[in-house]
């Protein structure tokens, strides 16, 4: 093979814990390679970490210290942005615009503190996604899941993340936003549709398809000098002194017809009579198809978390219909704030870990003493397949020493469970040998 030749493509197709363990094993044998490493985990990584460590506190924090600590990760991205990181700033920025989100939801901010930090947390990830581009696909899947599936909040203006989500992410949101003009006639997702209808027009370009957007919405003096100005941006000064002249002879404008009212659905009654994860994704499934899902979820979600704070099955209900959803963050969010029950947090860490195992670490530490209490020898075998799962998610986090320490530890504090001790070794999990003086 040519010297010359550039292993980029090939580097490019291999996944993150390959590459890692590739520059792991060269730093090791190139001391400066290392330290240039280590340099950069030190002013860079030591942030992330500390910004990710500040987003676990904060759910657990009142209105003004949860703004405080928000603000201290939104003041590091915006730091490290300003200064050209080249670390990937995307997951920290999307995670936080994500928390706070779920937290307006919970909270009542009346002073407008936390939702001015929803705001500049939108313009921090869409400067992030511009700086180290996501998978255009990934960004516009959560771009359609806020817009269609969300409160109602954050506001996301698609010019901020056009280079982001490139040809292939513009063409995922305008397949969807054709579908839903399609199938809906009327109702909160159209109007959502037909917005976004608008700001693709101004992304790609289109003029025409812009000015024809513009042109059917009913006159108004905003909505005609818009058109005057797209079509002066464009080069086309005739056309638009054509249109202001033309808007110049309406004495008035035309009254809007009013709002058609929403019909209750059906599934509302079940939902309120017997609040629930199964009757909250039956409520979901039909407001969904009426197009009514954003202002029905805001009220259900309020009622469960409502609950979810007086007892564990009412946290694991609501856990339960997050992850109905598909929202896996939310729900281990929720899982961590509400205390769900322990074979609820095992659940979730068994799909968490992949991504996050840090955060796994504690809910499988407290299973294997869950099971160890049992003291029969079916529990003392899961205990110690739970073992060997906890040593590879410390494996993952970069915490294997941390792992020997704490099964030693765990060992001698149960020593004399000699068919547990019998179990872990079975399993093939290495024990170290304590330390003679």
């Amino acid at each position: 093979m040519s010297s010359t030749t550039d292993l980029r493509p090939y580097l490019r197709t291999l996944d993150a814990e390959t590459l890692a363990d590739l520059l792991h094993a060269h730093a090791e044998r190139d001391p400066v390679l290392r330290q240039a490493l280590e340099n950069r985990f030190v002013t860079q990584g030591s942030d992330l970490a500390e910004a990710h460590r500040l987003l676990d506190t904060a759910v657990m924090a009142g209105n003004v210290e949860y703004a405080a600590k928000v603000g201290s990760v939104l003041d590091t991205l915006q730091r490290l942005l300003d200064a050209g990181s080249r670390a990937d700033l995307a997951p920290l920025a999307r995670r936080t615009v994500d928390d706070i989100s779920e937290m307006l939801e919970q909270i009542d901010d009346t002073s407008g503190e936390v939702a001015d930090r929803l705001d500049r947390a939108v313009e921090l990830y869409a400067r992030a996604c511009v700086a180290r581009p996501p998978d255009p696909e990934s960004l516009a899947s959560w771009i359609l899941e806020v817009e269609f599936d969300g409160p109602g909040w954050p506001v996301i203006e698609l010019a901020d993340f056009a280079s982001a989500l490139g040809d292939k992410g513009i063409a995922r949101i305008k397949s969807t936003v054709d579908s839903v003009l399609a199938e809906q006639p009327s109702g909160t997702k159209r109007e959502t549709a037909e917005r976004l209808r608008e700001e693709l027009a101004e992304v790609s370009g289109d003029v025409d398809a812009l000015v024809a957007i513009l042109a059917a919405k009913p006159p108004r003096v905003d909505v005609s000098l818009k058109i005057v100005r797209v079509l002066r941006a464009a080069g086309r000064h005739s056309e638009a002194i054509a249109h202001a002249a033309r808007a110049l002879t309406h004495d008035k404008k035309e009254e809007a017809p009013p709002p058609e009212e929403e019909p209750v659905p059906l599934s509302r009654k079940g939902f309120d009579e017997s609040p629930g994860s199964a009757t909250y994704l039956a409520l979901r499934q039909e407001s969904l198809e009426s197009g009514r899902w954003i202002a029905q979820r805001k009220t259900a979600l309020a009622k469960l978390r409502e609950l979810a704070a007086e007892s564990t099955e009412a946290a694991d209900e609501l856990v339960r219909a997050l992850v109905g959803e598909d929202r896996a963050d939310e729900a281990w969010r929720v899982a961590v704030r509400f205390e769900a029950s322990l074979p609820v947090r095992v659940e979730l860490a068994d799909s968490r870990s992949v991504a996050h195992p840090a955060e796994t670490i504690p809910v499988y530490r407290d299973h294997v003493e869950e099971l160890i209490t049992h003291k029969d020898p079916n529990s003392y075998r899961e205990a110690a397949r739970q073992l060997r799962k906890l040593r590879t998610v410390h494996k993952k986090a970069g915490t294997a020493e941390e792992f020997s320490s704490y099964l030693g530890t765990l060992v001698e504090i149960h020593k004399r469970k000699t068919r547990l001790i019998a179990e872990v070794k079975a399993a093939r999990i290495a024990i170290r040998k304590p330390v003679k003086a």
